[in-house]
């Protein structure tokens, strides 16, 4: 689990990270056991493809943590940089 810094948004994100995980689990569920009578091949290769849309936005979300959390390094290494400059320059 992510921490943001924005408490609502840090919320809304966690819970459709949570939301993608579930689809990912239903979807490969669902599809796996109403292909199973068709052979256990067919049912595995369904059983992936159900997965597929759950899986993307898990990985979109993660995305999504991953920029804020290079934002938020490039921020304080801003502050750091203007710190320095600052006593260089004095």
């Amino acid at each position: 689990m992510m921490r943001l810094k924005e408490r609502t948004i840090g919320f809304i994100v966690n819970f459709l990270l949570g939301v993608a995980w579930a689809s990912v689990l239903i979807g490969a569920i669902t599809s796996f056991l109403s292909n199973l009578s068709n052979g256990f091949f067919v049912a595995l290769v369904f059983g992936l493809i159900g997965m597929v849309p759950g899986a993307v936005a898990v990985v979109l979300l993660e995305h999504f943590f991953t920029v804020k959390a290079h934002y938020y390094e490039a921020q304080k290494q801003t502050a750091l940089l203007r710190e320095i400059k600052e006593r260089l320059q004095s």
